[in-house]
């Protein structure tokens, strides 16, 4: 029996996670700002246990761990999924708009996972669990700061499998498409409030278009995503990335394309920029 700790828990993919978890007969801990708005079979669930957490509250995440820790013993799955989204062209995002985003989708996820470690250490064993984005490896018009702060995601965990592996500790970054979630509602999702009207009929304001004809008619189905992470995390070693979705496996063959066409083009200019000397 594992015993999981998933941010923003109570709607969404992170819902979906731990009822899979729980089905697997695991102990799920669901960290969120407001317990009260558990869905009813989660609260019922004996094996599962609501915490009041908000990631960005950084001085409350030690004492949510350690509450963790006491009923469960342990923790063996961390998964950092509390996050939102950010529509507007770069020019036209505040810093405020920005710092904010970044609080919840790269610091929150910083510093729940540093104060985890230690437990895991401690174990000699772990599994860091990041929801990231297929945002995370491919900047798109109208999302550029969530996009950053997805590919900081999948910085961070690749980062950590390296430094994480002498303890015992494996680390991926799970990276979906567009699931049919509440994740484009207002709820998960910001408009920059300053429109400039020079961007309309651009690409950077044609998603805003796009995110109200697909809002609740995405194409993954959470359940079902949701059931591939636990199994998945359920395996003796990880992949380092888990690209999850369709579109996801659609776009990274976009991407595949446009690191060959790069390197092709430049291939031997980059290489022939080292010392002459060198072997």
């Amino acid at each position: 029996m594992a015993t999981w700790f998933v941010t923003g828990a109570s709607r969404g993919l992170g819902a979906e996670i731990a009822r899979a978890a729980l089905r697997e007969g695991d102990n799920v801990v669901v960290a969120v700002r407001n317990p009260d708005r558990l869905p009813g079979d989660l609260k019922a669930s004996k094996t599962c246990f609501p915490l009041a957490l908000d990631v960005t509250d950084t001085d409350s995440i030690p004492a949510a761990v350690q509450a963790a820790v006491e009923r469960f013993g342990g923790i063996d799955v961390l998964v950092n999924n509390a996050g939102r989204g950010l529509l507007g062209a770069l020019e036209e995002i505040t810093d405020t708009e920005a710092r904010s985003l970044f609080d919840l989708n790269v610091f929150g996820l910083i510093n729940v996972t540093r104060a985890v470690l230690p437990v895991m250490r401690a174990q000699g064993s772990g599994k860091l669990v990041h929801i990231g984005s297929r945002s995370g490896f491919e900047g798109e018009p109208g999302v550029s700061l969530y996009c950053a702060s997805k590919f900081a995601v999948a910085g961070i965990s690749e980062a950590l499998g390296a430094e994480m592996a002498p303890f015992g500790i494996q680390s991926m970054v799970v990276e979906p498409g567009v699931f049919r979630t509440d994740f484009l509602d207002p709820t998960s999702l910001s408009v920059a409030a300053h429109r400039i009207p020079d961007y309309d009929d651009t690409p950077a304001h044609m998603t805003l278009d796009w995110i109200d004809q697909a809002n609740h008619a995405q194409l993954g189905d959470p359940v079902k995503g949701a059931a591939l992470i636990v199994e998945v995390t359920a395996t003796d070693k990880l992949p380092t990335h888990l690209y999850l979705g369709r579109d996801t496996l659609e776009r990274l063959e976009v991407k595949y394309q446009q690191v060959h066409d790069d390197l092709t083009d430049w291939r031997e200019k980059s290489a022939a920029t080292a010392h002459d000397d060198a072997a």
